[in-house]
């Protein structure tokens, strides 16, 4: 390998520059070299004499191999020189060529030599300079010399060089104390990541400091601290997840090992390197946040998704509000008026009402329509489980809760909860309810934790909340918290008007399930509407329902109970009528006549013939029909015609 000689060293013209003389002729070992190549590219005359080596052999030497088994020492003193120019240690030691170590103080600084930055290496031996200080100081004392107290500070001058060293010599925050506690040195990183400068740290007892109290706010006795017990039993004690306090008073959490030092095998203190990790934990503490976060979302759309499921199973009534009469416009207005508000309502009236229904269209014309109305029958939740169903509970709570339930309340935030039956609430729950509807908040069952909720509550009942307030049913404070603006759904049969519409409607979707053409003929609708429905537009359904069910050929089969309570048959034929019908004129016959079978061409689009045309809903003859038709001067439907 071919050797790079002492920079400003002149082989060819057997020249030396003063640079080279003073290297070949100091007293002082010296090396110099390559530290991106690890390689000692020269040694003078007294290195070599220091190390043992002969000098061509150093020089074929690499500088981690002359210091084996110290390469993290000696990778930290390299950075440090060239980092800030020059720099010193005392951790290194060498191997001599006869195999033992020496004790030598580095003293390294850049040296810049053709475009190249290199390293002037001076050693010293400490054990010389112990013994030749040893007989300066006995020479001293011979001739009454230098005091005790200078001899004092020159030891602690030396102790003072080498806490210079590892006060600089990583970015981390280093400090070292004492066995009792003080510090004896801070480096300056430390004093930027804690505020406190070294002045004000060392010779103090730095836990009642920097360490005093855990994050939580309590006491950190200094019995308990990993630093103070590096120096108690001689272990090195690594600790993630404490808080170091600034000089501010903020907290900064910190990853920190304390080691304990060693005189002559007794420890006589620790050294404590530390990083500051608070934004490595806000950011971890960010993402368990935002994962549970996650978590929260993902249980409540899973929860929210297996409500919608239930309520469709469940759901039986169309989503329209039906009808002409005065009564539904006037619903449809108070609807119109109250859904923008964030007003509690009331709805009222009998069961079967489409009191649901009135719910519905209020949240749908409201700004949560976007956030879903989650219903509850307050009739069919056992008196036990109220409360767990409307604000939820944890696992443990009571028997059975193996698991966190999110309750309907939490479900309906920043939507619209509609209490189904809400007479039917328990008495002492009614305060809770009460509570939450004026404090927007509440708590899981089995849970101290305080939950905020804006939801916006629609009640309904079929009982006379007036009367049970007045019988002690009911709070008086709550009735008047749920019933801000009420609404009263009217009984079908002060509607009739609309029974036509509705069952057609029924009708219509019944077709669709079972994949048929059935069609409301105006004696179907007669019989409908004189009809009083107990039961309501519930009942109306059920009715066409199973109409549908036993339609044969296209033709519905209505039953309906008689006003003395009994059924009527169902067979093909239609009941009669019980009272005597009017008495009409052939002219009013006619009339009458022609009415209908128009009524049945439009409702079949023209069609006569076959399945589902006029002559199957009159059902009469299909030549019949024709032969009334011309008879009546019937003109036949455009693109229709007698043929269907």
């Amino acid at each position: 390998m071919a050797m790079t000689p002492m920079p400003g060293r002149d082989d060819a013209a057997d020249t030396i520059d003063p640079r080279t003389a003073a290297f070949e002729s100091s007293v002082e070992a010296t090396l110099l070299v390559d530290p991106y190549r690890d390689q000692i590219i020269d040694a003078n005359p007294a290195a070599c004499t220091l190390l043992g080596y002969d000098r061509t052999l150093l020089r074929q030497t690499r500088a981690s191999t002359l210091h084996a088994g110290q390469l993290p020492a000696l990778t930290v003193f390299t950075q440090a020189v060239l980092h800030k120019g020059a720099y010193w240690t005392t951790a290194l030691t060498p191997r001599h060529a006869a195999g033992q170590n020496l004790r030598l103080e580095y003293a390294g600084c850049i040296l810049p030599h053709d475009g190249r930055t290199l390293v002037l290496l001076t050693l010293t031996d400490l054990e010389a300079r112990r013994r030749r200080n040893v007989d300066a100081a006995a020479e001293d004392h011979m001739r009454g010399g230098i005091s005790t107290w200078q001899r004092v500070e020159r030891v602690f001058q030396d102790i003072e060089r080498e806490n210079q060293l590892i006060l600089r010599a990583a970015g981390e925050g280093i400090y070292g104390v004492n066995a009792e506690g003080k510090t004896t040195f801070v480096n300056p990183a430390a004093e930027r990541m804690l505020g406190w400068t070294a002045e004000e740290l060392v010779g103090k007892e730095i836990h009642p400091i920097v360490h005093h109290t855990h994050h939580d706010g309590r006491h950190y006795h200094n019995h308990d601290c990993p630093i103070y017990a590096a120096f108690r039993d001689g272990a090195v004690h690594q600790v993630d997840g404490e808080v170091f306090w600034r000089k501010d008073g903020s907290p900064a959490w910190v990853e920190y090992t304390s080691t304990p030092i060693r005189d002559r095998g007794v420890v006589v203190g620790a050294v404590v390197v530390f990083r500051d990790v608070s934004q490595r934990r806000e950011a971890d503490e960010k993402l368990h946040a935002a994962l549970a976060e996650v978590d929260r979302l993902r249980e409540r759309l899973e929860l929210e998704n297996a409500y919608l499921q239930e309520e469709i199973r469940i759901e039986t009534n169309p989503r329209g509000i039906i009808g002409q009469s005065e009564a539904i416009q006037k619903t449809l207005r108070q609807v119109k008026l109250v859904a923008p508000t964030t007003a509690a309502v009331m709805i009222t009236g009998a069961s079967g009402t489409g009191k649901e229904l009135i719910a519905r269209a209020i949240h749908e014309a409201s700004g949560r329509s976007d956030r879903p109305l989650i219903r509850v029958n307050c009739a069919a939740i056992p008196r036990e489980l109220f409360e767990s169903e409307f604000f939820g509970h944890v696992r443990g709570a009571f028997t059975g809760a193996t698991r966190d339930r999110i309750g309907r309340f939490e479900l309906a935030d920043g939507g619209t909860l509609f209490l189904d039956e809400v007479g039917e609430i328990p008495l002492e729950l009614q305060g809770k309810l009460l509570r939450v509807l004026q404090e927007g908040n509440f708590e899981r069952v089995g849970q101290e934790r305080t939950r905020a909720v804006d939801v916006r509550v629609i009640a309904a009942t079929n009982r006379d909340l007036k009367q049970e307030v007045q019988r002690g049913r009911f709070r008086e404070d709550l009735y008047f918290r749920l019933n801000v603006f009420p609404i009263e759904t009217v009984p079908l049969r002060e509607r009739r008007e609309d029974i036509p519409l509705l069952a057609q409607h029924f009708l219509t979707r019944e077709s669709k399930a079972l994949k048929s053409n059935l069609r409301l003929s105006e004696g179907d609708a007669r019989r409908l509407t004189r009809y009083d429905w107990p039961g309501n537009v519930r009942e109306l359904q059920n009715v066409i329902e199973r109409a549908a069910i036993l339609s044969q050929n296209g033709r519905l089969r209505i039953d309906l109970p008689d006003p003395s309570g009994t059924q009527a048959p169902s067979g093909a034929a239609r009941p009669k009528a019980d009272v005597r019908p009017a008495v009409m004129t052939s002219s009013e016959m006619r009339d009458h006549e022609r009415a209908n079978i128009l009524a049945a061409l439009e409702a079949c689009a023209g069609k006569v013939f076959g399945p589902g045309g006029a002559a199957e809903m009159l059902d009469i003859k299909p030549t019949t029909l024709a032969s009334r038709i011309k008879a009546l001067g019937i003109a036949p439907r455009p693109r229709a015609g007698l043929n269907g």
